[in-house]
């Protein structure tokens, strides 16, 4: 028994004694493989490309080395707010807030809208106003809308109106032109434009005009044609006084004869399609002055008439040129 303890701490004894030597001799070959290493790397000629990044760094075992564990936040989930001391503070779950109770619409007592007069209605609701402008054409009106006191020009063409009161354009005192072609306008009163004094264009054809009122002396242009206008619903010299009348168009109504005595300062005189039959040779001249020459005169229509202008040859002597018509 002796022997085989004696042999088994001398085994142990001599394996240790062994065990260092071998130690000692690894310890000094590690420098030498680290220098080989280092000897193959070309440090002169070192470029860490993207080419040559995988061969000269290992990085199979990157992640390994570097634990990311500690850069990851930490987050708190199902923290709850601190409940209150006071346990009255808290809502009472086992009661519910009442809804409120719709009060039903009753039929008894209607309300209405309080009505808009018609005076307070303001124009460019029906119209569009652009500047001094009001246009109010094919808006299915039946009169003549309020107007703004600065309206300077009204185009209401296309629409139902059947007549053209005095106070429909009272205070429009910077009127110029007036345009209601193609309604169904069948009389104006007397004083409807009159009293516009700064009126220049008047614009009623495609009507149903029997007459014309009296007109501004601020008159340039007016246009009646296509209406039903006879002789007799002229006023007697209604022309006259018009001295700044260059247009005079009533071409397809039911004149007779020629309206005379024409201003001076007309240019343009439109009477085709009537029933003229007739004229005075002092119509567009004066028979006792032959030196008289009208050279605005140059545009006069009579085509369309019964009439044989070449019997009145005394009559064209100080126009420019001879009235458009019948001569036979």
């Amino acid at each position: 028994m002796r022997i085989v303890v004696w042999l088994s701490i001398t085994s142990l004894w001599l394996g240790a004694a062994w065990a260092v030597p071998a130690k000692e001799e690894r310890k000094g070959e590690k420098p030498k493989e680290d220098l080989v290493l280092y000897e193959n790397l070309d440090l002169d000629n070192y470029d860490l490309t993207l080419d040559n990044y995988g061969e000269i760094l290992d990085l199979s075992n990157y992640e390994e080395l570097y634990d990311y564990g500690d850069l990851a936040p930490k987050i708190e989930v199902g923290t709850l707010a601190p409940r209150p001391k006071d346990p009255t503070a808290l809502p009472d779950l086992s009661t519910t807030a009442e809804t409120p109770k719709l009060q039903p619409l009753t039929t008894a007592s209607p309300i209405h809208p309080a009505p808009i007069p018609a005076q307070g209605l303001p124009s460019c609701l029906l119209c569009l106003c652009i500047g001094t402008s009001v246009y109010c054409d094919d808006a299915n009106l039946e009169h003549i809308p309020l107007l703004p006191p600065e309206t300077t020009y009204l185009y209401a063409r296309f629409n139902r109106i059947g007549a053209i009161r005095a106070s429909d354009f009272t205070g429009l005192k910077k009127l110029k032109r007036i345009d209601l072609t193609s309604n169904f306008i069948s009389w104006a009163d007397a004083d409807a434009f009159r009293l516009l004094p700064s009126l220049q264009e008047l614009i009623l054809p495609e009507n149903r005009l029997t007459a014309l009122p009296e007109l501004p002396r601020s008159i340039i242009r007016l246009d009646a044609r296509l209406n039903r206008i006879p002789s007799a619903g002229l006023r007697p010299e209604a022309f006259r006084e018009l001295k700044q009348l260059q247009f005079l168009h009533l071409s397809d109504n039911q004149l007779e004869y020629i309206p005379a005595p024409l201003p001076e300062s007309l240019r343009s005189l439109h009477l085709q399609n009537n029933n003229i039959q007739t004229m005075h040779e002092d119509t567009f001249c004066d028979s006792q002055d032959h030196s008289q020459i009208r050279r605005a005169l140059e545009d006069i229509r009579l085509d369309g008439n019964p009439i044989n202008l070449s019997l009145f040859p005394n009559a064209y002597f100080c126009l420019p040129r001879l009235p458009t018509g019948h001569f036979f």
